[in-house]
């Protein structure tokens, strides 16, 4: 990637390190334009977004008459999908099959947070545990590859998942926890790239995986956005766009209710995330997250870019923590932890350096876009 002079926007706290970001003559960045253009006008979390979604989970109650479930909702622990289940089914009624995914990373407070959220609501909980002996080999030829989307493994492994079991037990609603409020800024594309571009996975496994993959849930993007879609009635829905959520209030009205504990940071329910945003991303491709999550909640009015700058004054890892985790990481994945070094100090590739189909995603989603008003990241 072109080096460029370093640059932060004066609006949010994106900068230079967003290799795709561009400044206006008063140096506020594209992300802040796209909001207020695009976004913003057609967001709507009041009584109009409200009458949508009653519509919506009327139309999910009766396709659900007569069975067990009404829906499915994927369960992380985290704060997006925790409240999500908490207001639909306490507010809204529904019944979903909780849908939780163990790719083996699971932290000990994700786990807390899901048990003591089911037990209170009542709820049954499916687990999906991924075959360990195929994610293992998955990741491994992923921090071979150089890249950086190295979640890519347990992303697709939450997706696939989740779709399949939707279409095998017929069920036609999946509701999502990706949301406007905290998560309106995109990740930049040069770092984490499109999870479910099959070509780059085939190449990347062609070249540095070693054991076959069965039972792996694979799911590409044609499978889940197009077949699924229109041609099997499966449809995904994200509630949280059509209600009022404030992060810091619904988590502290998740303590209040289950006992539900916060992370340190957005997504650090698993420990491998933890140490992918925390510390691989940072120091091996100098792209910090904490960026993309502020800078949507200084869009959406729950912080000051003061407040932001100041978040981002703090160490993003525990130096205590760092080794302790990099070791656990290697140990788990069966490697030493200086074989991990190394891949953390090989030299730098990116999705283009593979097989990829971005052209084709990128017509895609300027398709969906304009069918759907969808488009890349979760928060749509």
């Amino acid at each position: 990637m072109t080096m460029i002079p370093y640059q932060i926007c004066t609006k949010l706290v994106m900068d230079t390190s967003d290799p795709s970001i561009t400044f206006d003559a008063n140096g506020v960045c594209n992300h802040y334009s796209e909001f207020h253009k695009n976004v913003k006008p057609r967001w709507q979390t009041g009584p109009e977004g409200r009458h949508q979604l009653e519509v919506t989970v009327d139309a999910i109650k009766k396709s659900g008459g007569g069975r067990d479930f009404d829906c499915i909702m994927g369960l992380s622990g985290g704060a997006d999908s925790s409240y999500m289940l908490h207001v639909m089914v306490t507010q809204f009624g529904l019944r979903p099959l909780v849908f939780h995914v163990d790719g083996g990373w699971n932290s000990e407070l994700a786990v807390h947070n899901i048990n003591g959220m089911i037990d209170k609501l009542g709820l049954d909980l499916f687990t999906e545990v991924i075959n360990w002996e195929e994610m293992r080999d998955f990741q491994l030829a992923m921090f071979k590859s150089g890249v950086p989307h190295i979640d890519i493994p347990q992303d697709m492994a939450f997706i696939g998942v989740l779709y399949k079991f939707a279409r095998r037990h017929g069920i036609k609603h999946i509701l999502n926890g990706g949301n406007i409020s905290t998560e309106c800024v995109p990740r930049p594309l040069e770092i984490i790239y499109w999870g479910t571009d099959m070509a780059q996975i085939r190449d990347i496994l062609s070249r540095y995986g070693t054991v076959p993959m069965p039972t792996y849930p694979f799911s590409s993007i044609f499978y889940h956005k197009i077949y699924l879609r229109y041609l099997r009635g499966v449809k995904v829905f994200k509630p949280l766009n059509f209600v009022p959520y404030i992060k810091q209030d619904a988590m502290q009205l998740m303590e209040r209710e289950y006992g539900w504990k916060p992370y340190p940071q957005k997504h650090f329910e698993s420990r491998f995330t933890r140490f992918f945003e925390g510390y691989w991303l940072p120091t091996r491709f100098g792209f910090d997250m904490r960026r993309v999550d502020l800078s949507s909640l200084i869009l959406t009015g729950q912080m000051t870019r003061d407040e932001a700058l100041a978040k981002l004054e703090q160490p993003l890892y525990d130096p205590e923590l760092i080794q302790q985790d990099f070791d656990y990481i290697a140990t788990k994945l069966g490697i030493s932890s200086e074989e991990l070094r190394s891949y953390h100090d090989m030299p730098k590739k990116f999705y283009w350096d593979y097989r990829n189909q971005r052209k084709v995603f990128e017509i895609g989603e300027w398709v969906l876009s304009r069918i759907s008003g969808t488009r890349r990241g979760g928060a749509f």
